[in-house]
């Protein structure tokens, strides 16, 4: 199994900045597809990011070129580095993990872009 912690969410205003990290343990954190989801206030929780084994990165067009997620494998981390956040971005993000046929979620950080 997969286990996971969240970091680094907060409020942030409109165009600024925000890294979000996520620590995983209790598997080969190198196995794992890694991903970044958000749901906000009535919505469905949706993919932001994603990067895979070997380092390819997916994004969402709504935040292409401004999000980078990445990953060190060394510490067992994955972040979503957030730039030029807009107010829609506002939700709650969420670290997944993927490992064959099994999903693991971390419990999920706040980020609120205020205007």
């Amino acid at each position: 199994q997969v286990q996971l912690v969240e970091s680094g969410g907060g409020l942030v205003q409109t165009g600024g900045s925000l890294r979000l990290s996520c620590t995983a343990s209790g598997s080969t954190f190198s196995s794992n597809t890694m991903g970044w989801y958000r749901q906000g206030p009535g919505k469905q929780r949706d993919v932001v990011a994603s990067i895979d084994t070997a380092g390819a990165t997916y994004y969402a067009d709504s935040v292409k070129g401004r999000f980078t997620i990445s990953r060190d494998n060394a510490k067992n981390t994955v972040y979503l580095q957030m730039n030029s956040l807009k107010p829609e971005d506002t939700a709650v993000y969420y670290c997944n993990a993927k490992l064959f046929a099994m999903n693991f979620w971390g419990q999920g950080t706040q980020v609120t872009v205020s205007s």
